[in-house]
C-alpha cells in the first residue's frame, strides 16, 4: 500500500508540473528561440500566433502542447502499470495535469482553459471520450468564437459520454472529476458570457507589428 501511495505521489508531482509549465515559453525556449509570449493578446494568444507564423508555425506549437500534456500521462501509466493499473495511472494523472493548467502555482493560480489538457485527459481514460470531447470543443468554439463555450461544452460532452461507456468506477470518477474542475474554474467566464465581456476568438486582427517590438 506504501509503494501505491508514493507512486501515485510522484505521478501527481509530475502531472502537476507539466501542468503548470507554459507552453509557450517552452516553444520560445526550445523551438522558436524568441519569445512568444511578446505576441499574446490578453488570453487569445494562440490566434495571435497562428496570425503570425501561420498554420506551419501554429502545428509546431500545437506539438510542443501536445507532447507536454502527454508526459505526465505515460510517466502514470508506466508507474502505477508497476501494480496492474495502468489506466487508472492516466487517469489519475490527466485529472492532477489539468488541476495544474487550471490553477498552476508557478503563475499565481492563474490558469488557461486547460481545453487541450482535457481532451488529452479524456482520450487517456476511453478514446470515444476524447474524440467526443475534442469535437464538441472545437465545433462549437468555430462556431461561436468563444473558447470559453467550446471549453464548457466539451466538459459537459466528457461527463455525459463518461457515464454511458466508462465502466470502471474509478476511471469514471476520475474523469468526471477532471471535468468538474474545468467547469468550476469557468463560472466567472460564463458570467462574463452573459454580461457580454467576455471576448472573443479571433483569427483576422493583424498584430505583425509585434515583431518589429
Amino acid at each position: 500500500m506504501i509503494v501505491y501511495w508514493l507512486l501515485l505521489l510522484v505521478t501527481a508531482f509530475f502531472a502537476y508540473l507539466f501542468g503548470c509549465m507554459d507552453t509557450m515559453v517552452l516553444a520560445s525556449n526550445f523551438v522558436f528561440h524568441r519569445n512568444l509570449r511578446r505576441l499574446g493578446d490578453n488570453n487569445t494568444w494562440l490566434s495571435n500566433f497562428k496570425r503570425i507564423y501561420g498554420w506551419a508555425g501554429f502545428l509546431k506549437l500545437f506539438a510542443v502542447e501536445l507532447v507536454k500534456d502527454l508526459i505526465p500521462l505515460l510517466i502514470g501509466s508506466i508507474l502505477l502499470g508497476i501494480k496492474g493499473h495502468a489506466d487508472a495511472g492516466r487517469a489519475f494523472a490527466g485529472f492532477v495535469l489539468v488541476l495544474g493548467r487550471l490553477w498552476p502555482v508557478l503563475y499565481r493560480f492563474k490558469g488557461s482553459h486547460a481545453s487541450f489538457a482535457l481532451v488529452v485527459a479524456a482520450f487517456g481514460v476511453q478514446t470515444s471520450a476524447g474524440a467526443a470531447v475534442l469535437v464538441m470543443l472545437a465545433a462549437l468554439t468555430a462556431v461561436t468564437r468563444y473558447v470559453t463555450i467550446g471549453t464548457v461544452a466539451g466538459a459537459l460532452v466528457c461527463v455525459l459520454v463518461a457515464v454511458l461507456v466508462v465502466d470502471d468506477a474509478l476511471l469514471l470518477r476520475l474523469l468526471l472529476m477532471t471535468a468538474a474542475l474545468v467547469l468550476i474554474h469557468h463560472i466567472p467566464a460564463v458570467i462574463r458570457l452573459f454580461r457580454g465581456t467576455e471576448p472573443r476568438l479571433s483569427l483576422e486582427k493583424d498584430i505583425t507589428y509585434k515583431l518589429d517590438q
